[in-house]
């Protein structure tokens, strides 16, 4: 069973930093393409950023530059490194994967930006 579990989530000022985790487990971690979501009340989920297994990374343009996404495989572990955080960043923030044509979601983690 695919089970994805986000942490880091935090109540911080504008300009700070913040690392989100997403321990992942039922996959073989090392050979999926992983992505983050946000999403703000009343609005649709938008994605945030992506890396292949081979390490590559996608980014969409509001969070270039100042977000890095990584993983570790050996922990199964996928991150979110959030610099220059602004208030518009204000977001519950989703870990994903697609496994067998499904996607797959963690309950998430909520980050609040003050301006």
């Amino acid at each position: 069973q695919v089970q994805l579990v986000e942490s880091g989530g935090d109540y911080v000022e504008a300009g700070k930093s913040l690392r989100l985790s997403c321990k992942a487990s039922g996959i073989n971690f090392k050979t999926y393409t992983m992505n983050w979501y946000r999403q703000t009340p009343g609005n649709r989920r938008e994605p945030v950023a992506t890396i292949t297994p081979g390490v590559a990374t996608n980014y969409t343009d509001s969070v270039n530059g100042r977000f890095a996404v990584s993983r570790d495989n050996a922990y199964r572990t996928l991150y979110l490194q959030m610099n220059a955080l602004k208030s518009s960043d204000t977001a519950i923030y989703y870990c994903n994967t697609i496994h067998r044509g499904h996607n797959y979601w963690g309950p998430g983690t909520q980050v609040t930006v003050s301006s």
